[in-house]
């Protein structure tokens, strides 16, 4: 096969790509400029996109005699990205943008790109595994090495992405051994440290990141019974379930810690109140997307044409709401509702265990054993048990 083997720069795209290699396919790497104005070296393991970062794959790909190429797709970065990541902010949403740049960037515009030219897959460093049922269609499922798994951030590829996607680290046991192995092959890489963080906010201040980029208003911070605690200078640059940065200047009056319950762009508000209020055991997802094909509840559901106030039958899943988070058992169906005044799909999940700190433009994953079903954007959690929140 032909095979675009994307370099990060790191430790495990250099691996994967040395593997598709040694598999006998013609590999070509190629590293994506994501900034315009990419910093000359990396910051310990912050940063990305860095002249470093290049030389490194470079050096790589010299090292086994294959064709390196650096594609620019700085414009849909920052168009599919870091402008999403404003816009969603803006709005009083947490978004994910390594789920979008998996979405927009590796798995789409890479992809399109590959196909286009001829290459039959794409090869990244990602821990995450492919298999093809009795019918020959593919399946996303964990990684062997639970502990460095990734299959929550791919969980946004299609049954047709899928076909073109490969993943030589699936079975790997764990991370020292593909570091053990970048070492014997004599890759540069083999120490270097793992990124983290959001790549485009290398000091990881996002909240000062956020506040050159969005307008910022002074409003109110509100307790569960609407009694104003104090002041804040923006609502949009909080998330729920953030405890730093209040300062109420009093403590509450059972002298615990207060959280950000809530987020409310419109009035500029903000809304905390105790750890154990953060507990949710219902989440509400649009945007759907299935990880190869969707599974029958799904398929029928749709063949059934279905309007407003239909919803599919029920299935049990396992649902993640973070890329390093357990997964915790519940119940889901997609259903035809009022979402935001108008007619859209949603995924109904009801948690078996409820969970907290769970945000307004997070994904959820979902799963059945290993396998990703499919993902969401989660428009609303709550707790069924809860009484609403004075407004």
């Amino acid at each position: 096969m032909r095979v675009l083997a994307a370099m990060s720069g790191g430790v495990d795209s250099a691996v994967a790509a040395a593997r598709a290699v040694d598999a006998g396919h013609d590999v070509v790497g190629v590293h994506l400029a994501l900034s315009r104005m990419p910093g000359t070296l990396r910051t310990g393991s912050r940063g990305c996109c860095t002249i470093e970062d290049s030389m490194d794959a470079r050096r790589v790909c010299d090292a086994l005699g294959i064709p390196f190429y650096v594609w620019d797709f700085s414009e849909r970065f920052k168009e599919d990205v870091v402008d999403n990541f404003i816009d969603e902010y803006s709005q009083g949403r947490t978004p994910n943008p390594c789920m979008r740049c998996n979405e927009k960037i590796k798995f789409a515009a890479l992809l399109e790109k590959a196909v286009a030219l001829g290459f039959d897959a794409v090869c990244t460093g990602h821990y995450a595994k492919v298999i093809e049922d009795a019918e020959g269609n593919r399946e996303l499922h964990r990684a062997a090495d639970w502990a460095k798994d990734q299959s929550y951030v791919l969980g946004v590829l299609t049954h047709e992405q899928l076909k073109h996607s490969m993943f030589p680290l699936a079975e790997t046991p764990t991370k020292a051994e593909v570091r053990a192995e970048a070492e014997e092959r004599g890759f540069s890489v083999a120490k270097k440290p793992d990124s983290h963080d959001i790549c485009f906010i290398p000091d990881g201040n996002t909240r000062g990141w956020l506040e050159e980029r969005i307008d910022l208003e002074e409003g109110d911070i509100k307790d569960t019974s609407g009694e104003v605690l104090g002041t804040h200078r923006g609502a949009r640059a909080f998330t729920v379930g953030q405890r730093k940065g209040l300062s109420i200047g009093r403590p509450a009056a059972d002298g615990k810690p207060r959280f950000v319950l809530e987020i409310r762009p419109k009035t500029n508000e903000v809304v905390v109140g105790p750890k154990e209020m953060l507990a949710v055991d219902e989440i509400r997802g649009i945007r759907e997307s299935w990880a190869g094909l969707p599974i029958s509840e799904i398929q029928a559901f749709d063949a059934s044409d279905p309007g407003l106030g239909d919803s599919s039958a029920s299935f049990d899943v396992m649902a993640q709401v973070r890329a390093h988070a357990d997964p915790v058992p519940a119940t889901a169906h997609v259903n035809i509702g009022e979402v935001d005044g108008e007619t859209a799909r949603e995924i109904v999940i009801r948690l078996g265990e409820p969970l907290k700190g769970v945000a307004p433009g997070q994904t959820v994953v979902l799963y059945q054993g290993t396998r990703v079903l499919g993902q969401a954007t989660i428009n609303r959690a709550y707790s069924l048990s809860r009484p609403d929140v004075v407004s």
